[in-house]
């Protein structure tokens, strides 16, 4: 059996870095995957855990329980049946609903195969002080759901969103495990604890979304001597448009962190070719963060999502000036 853990979060929690820090961490004679589902369709954050060196399944543009679970069954049986792992990391997109997911999970046919831990929902405490995220029915669900919470982004808390935090739990938290972390940082142990939040959770009113044309793996890669291409989606109240850009795209460094910086929308991930290598981009509201590496990536994607409509043209117009190749 295949020791399996749901990792929850909302947009812009830290569960992408989360997930990274547990990989580098793995004991080496074991074989991990990880089964990563986003809200856009460009695949940011399996770029991301590309080089993690565990096994990845992706499943962009929406979530992956949509159509009665049908494109989390097919990534869940490969990674099982052809990957045989030893443990098994489910990353759902920010938006994404527990509750079908767990269903699955705990399904009589899964039985044999997965041996399901303790799911973690990573929380950046200050989204408890936006009313448009606590209002939101998969946040609060999300929360409801885990057997750990993880209060992340301690190096960015505040008064506010500690008093926030403590108040949430007084009410909410229970005999559940809160632990404090910064940037992801979580011990490895913590995917060995049991699951025991068997709470009963509600189907989500909000759980659906405007699937483009264009779905599944096929949108994770450009067709033969296109250059670039643009993908949208949408759902409960938030949009996304995502970019793609083949291996001989290289933009300006200045200019891409500046564009991203600025962009009005509350969400920007990035994995970009520059003159120097790659930059990796992560935008939450005003939180940036960059890395940069001498290693380029084998193209450039970028996902902007925002809770308001935004003019995607007027941006791809800037962000095509930047490119110097």
């Amino acid at each position: 059996m295949t020791k399996t853990n749901l990792i929850t979060g909302f947009l812009g929690s830290g569960k992408t870095t989360s997930i990274l820090h547990l990989l580098a961490n793995k004991p080496a004679d074991e074989k991990w995957a990880v089964l990563v589902n986003e809200f856009g369709e460009v695949g940011i954050d399996g770029a991301l855990l590309a080089d993690s060196g565990a096994l990845l399944k992706e499943i962009p543009g929406g979530c992956m329980c949509c159509v009665n679970g049908l494109p989390m069954q097919v990534g869940l049986n490969t990674l099982l049946r052809q990957g045989k792992p030893d443990r098994l990391l489910i990353e759902p997109t920010g938006l994404g609903h527990p509750k079908q997911i767990l269903d699955i999970l705990t399904a009589a046919v899964y039985e044999p195969w997965i041996d399901l831990r303790a799911t973690l929902c990573v929380l950046d405490p200050r989204q408890l002080l936006d009313e448009k995220v606590v209002l939101n029915e998969n946040f609060r669900d999300q929360l409801a759901a885990a057997d750990i919470i993880i209060a992340n982004k301690g190096d960015r808390a505040t008064a506010e969103s500690e008093q926030a935090l403590e108040r949430w739990w007084q009410q909410y938290g229970g005999a559940r495990q809160q632990v404090n972390a910064t940037q992801g940082n979580i011990d490895i142990a913590l995917l060995d604890q049991p699951r025991s939040n068997l709470a009963e959770l509600p189907t989500s009113a909000a759980h659906s979304h405007a699937h483009p044309e264009k779905k599944g793996l096929a949108a994770l890669s450009l067709p033969e001597h296109q250059r670039w291409r643009r993908s949208l989606n949408s759902g409960q109240g938030y949009q996304s448009c995502g970019w793609i850009f083949d291996a001989d795209t290289t933009f300006d460094t200045v200019g891409i962190l500046e564009w991203a910086r600025l962009a009005p929308v509350q969400r920007v991930k990035a994995v970009m070719r520059i003159p120097e290598g790659l930059v990796r981009i992560n935008r939450q509201g005003a939180d940036l963060h960059i890395e940069t590496q001498s290693v380029a990536p084998p193209d450039s994607r970028i996902e902007l999502i925002n809770d308001a409509d935004a003019d995607w043209n007027a941006l791809q117009t800037t962000l095509l000036k930047l490119r110097l190749a």
